[in-house]
C-alpha cells in the first residue's frame, strides 16, 4: 500500500538581478497555475546570494509585478541571504560524511585540462585534480561534491513535461562546486536545502534548469531530504534563439501599465508561449480562465 502524498507546496524563486518579463513571467505563471490546480500552496522564495548581480530594488519590483498580475503567494516570501546558517549546517553534514573537498582550481586550469584530455569541445567536466588534497602551495579557492567514480553514478528522474530523463553525473558533470571560489554558496546547494527546509513537493520552473536537476536529486539523497516531482517548461528565446533575459534584450514588465496593456502584452503572451487558450478582458477574468486551461493542458500531456 503506498502512502498519500503529503500537500501540495510550489514555488517560485527569482533571482533579483533584472524586473520580471515576459520568460519570468512564464515561469511565475507555470508554477502559480500548477499549485493552483493542485489546490496547493504557492511561496516565493528571492534567491539573492549571487551578491554581485544583484539590483537594487528588483527583489520588490518583482513582488509588485506578481501582484499586479494577480499572483498572490501564500505566507511570507524569504530572501536565501538570511538563510545562511542552513547551508552552513547542510555543508558540516557533507563534510562529516567524506563527501566534500576543497579545491584550488580555476576555471582557466580546468579548461585547460580538459584540452591536454582531448575534450576540449565537451562539457566542463572537473578532472577531479583535487580529489585525493591540495597541490604544495595551492591554496583553497572553492568546495566540490565527490561523485561516484567507478561505477558511474547514472540518475534518472521522470519530469512532468519532458518524460524520463537521465544523466551520467560522474561523465556529464563530475564533481561540482557547492560553494564557490568567491565564497558565495553555489545554486545547487542552496536550492536543494531551501525546498528541503521549506516542504516544497512540486518544482515547476525553465528548462534551462533541467540539467541541473540530477545534480539537486544526488544532493537531495545525500542530505536525506524528500525528493518533489519535477515540471519544466520550455524557455522564453529571443529572435537568436537565445533565452530571453536582461542580458538577452528582454523588455522589464511595467508595473503602471493599465489592465488592457498588462493582459495584452504580459499575461495573454505569456499563456500562449505555454499552450493555453485564455481569453478575458480583466486580470480576474484571466486566472479564472487560466487555471482550467493549465489542468486540461496537463490531463493532455499526462502530467
Amino acid at each position: 500500500m503506498t502512502s498519500a502524498r503529503p500537500p501540495y507546496i510550489g514555488r517560485f524563486a527569482p533571482s533579483p538581478t533584472g524586473p520580471l518579463h515576459l520568460g519570468s513571467l512564464v515561469a511565475a505563471m507555470a508554477s502559480y497555475l500548477d499549485a493552483k490546480v493542485h489546490q496547493g500552496q504557492w511561496l516565493v522564495r528571492i534567491e539573492d546570494l549571487d551578491r554581485d548581480r544583484n539590483v537594487a530594488g528588483v527583489d520588490q519590483h518583482i513582488l509588485a509585478s506578481l501582484q499586479r498580475c494577480g499572483m498572490q503567494w501564500d505566507g511570507e516570501v524569504t530572501w536565501q541571504t538570511l538563510r545562511t546558517d542552513l547551508y552552513e549546517a547542510a555543508l558540516a553534514q557533507l563534510g562529516d560524511a567524506g563527501a566534500v573537498y576543497p579545491c584550488a582550481c580555476s576555471r582557466k586550469e580546468i579548461q585547460d585540462s580538459q584540452v591536454r584530455l582531448g575534450h576540449a569541445s565537451s562539457a566542463l567536466v572537473y578532472p577531479g585534480t583535487c580529489r585525493n588534497g591540495l597541490a604544495p602551495g595551492k591554496a583553497a579557492r572553492a568546495v566540490r561534491l565527490r561523485t561516484p567514480q567507478a561505477p558511474h553514478r547514472v540518475i534518472c528522474f521522470h519530469d512532468r513535461w519532458h518524460g524520463e530523463v537521465c544523466q551520467d553525473l560522474t561523465a556529464e558533470v563530475g564533481d561540482f562546486v557547492i560553494r564557490r571560489a568567491d565564497g558565495f554558496w553555489a545554486y545547487q546547494l542552496a536550492v536543494v536545502v531551501d525546498d528541503g527546509a521549506q516542504g516544497i513537493t512540486d518544482i515547476v520552473r525553465g528548462a534551462d534548469l533541467l540539467d541541473s536537476t540530477p545534480r539537486q536529486l544526488y544532493l537531495q539523497e545525500l542530505l536525506g531530504l524528500p525528493q518533489p516531482r519535477y515540471l519544466h517548461v520550455p524557455v522564453v528565446a529571443n529572435a537568436d534563439g537565445e533565452k530571453l533575459s536582461k542580458q538577452t534584450g528582454a523588455q522589464a514588465f511595467d508595473n503602471g501599465a493599465p489592465v488592457e496593456q498588462l493582459l495584452q502584452s504580459a499575461l495573454l503572451p505569456a499563456a500562449r508561449f505555454l499552450g493555453l487558450d485564455v481569453q478575458a478582458g480583466s486580470v480576474e477574468g484571466f486566472w479564472r480562465g487560466a487555471v482550467p486551461a493549465w489542468a486540461r493542458l496537463l490531463a493532455a500531456r499526462g502530467a
